[in-house]
């Protein structure tokens, strides 16, 4: 296919294979529809009107949270743009946008909606075909809820740790990667919240017994990934309540305090159990320190050890 162009924004077809191999359905038309027909500062009253979980999801102005407390610049590659959540708000910060993507309908939305910047660029396409093409002076790379999907990005036998591989290879010098994943040891999880994923109620905390192509990660396990995949120098960050809709992100230099952990409305698009009291649980953790251990999500800042 060749390049199309929405406002300011190009969009590169050589890799797409011609058809969306992913696709959460017709809500993605009205999607569309949005992106093309309303401006950013009118989404919150669209979501507010039509009361649908893909529109608060995709086009919140709380997923920008994520990245938007961070001193980015340079030049950012997006992988897994998807319908933009987050490009906004990296091209705010940096030099140039480069996204990848797999899904065409997905890549509209987020041209659509971020179609007066001049900074984004978007390639279309599976990513390990569109690597190959990227250059190597990247300042920063986000994988913002996508490494736990690497399995179906990279078909190696350990896909996490070839994934950060091979994305290492395109940092500039000192350049950062920074990854957005749900702890699978998350409190919301034991509290009664189904996996962010699969919908299944204990499947991360049972070790994923039922599932194949995406699974999250405890510290432990992503510090363990960190060390395979080369050496990196990782930091840690706890999004609250998670990295999705964050409100607060903590540190390792300043955790939460008891009293300080109440807004525990989790997986606002499936049932929830209530099993317990979070934020008294969440007291008892912050009294042991092992909030590192149960926060829900993590946001990781990872370099190059000799950087």
């Amino acid at each position: 296919m060749v390049p199309e162009k929405v406002g300011n924004i190009l969009l590169d077809y050589e890799f797409y294979p011609g058809e969306d191999l992913y696709s959460d359905g017709p809500v993605e038309d009205e999607m569309l529809e949005v992106a093309k027909n309303f401006r950013e500062e009118e989404y919150n009253q669209v979501i507010a009107r039509r009361k649908s979980w893909p529109l608060l999801y995709h086009f919140s102005h709380i997923r920008q949270n994520i990245v938007n407390w961070y001193p980015l610049g340079g030049k950012v590659l997006e992988i897994g743009a998807g319908c933009g959540a987050i490009t906004g708000a990296l091209a705010d910060q940096a030099r140039e946008v480069v996204c990848v993507d797999l899904s065409r309908k997905r890549s509209l939305i987020n041209a659509w909606r971020n179609r007066d910047r001049e900074n984004i660029r978007i390639h279309v396409g599976n990513f390990q075909d569109i690597e190959k093409t990227l250059e190597a002076d990247y300042d920063y790379i986000t994988l913002i809820g996508v490494f736990e999907y690497s399995e179906g990005y990279i078909g190696t036998r350990e896909p996490y740790v070839e994934m950060l591989r091979r994305i290492a290879g395109h940092l500039a010098p000192g350049g950062k990667i920074l990854i957005a994943i749900e702890n699978r040891l998350g409190l919301k999880y034991w509290s009664g919240c189904t996996e962010d994923h699969v919908g299944k109620f204990f499947e991360g905390l049972e070790g994923y017994p039922s599932t194949q192509g995406v699974k999250t990660f405890s510290r432990k396990e992503l510090e363990e990934i960190f060390q395979r995949a080369g050496a990196f120098e990782s930091t840690f960050y706890y999004p609250y309540p998670d990295y999705k809709f964050p409100m607060t992100i903590y540190s390792d230099f300043y955790l939460p305090r008891k009293g300080e952990l109440k807004q525990n409305v989790n997986n606002f698009d499936r049932v929830k159990l209530q099993l317990f009291d979070e934020a008294k649980v969440y007291d008892s953790i912050v009294e042991n320190d092992l909030f590192p251990q149960f926060s829900n999500s993590y946001f990781v800042v990872l370099k190059k050890e000799e950087d």
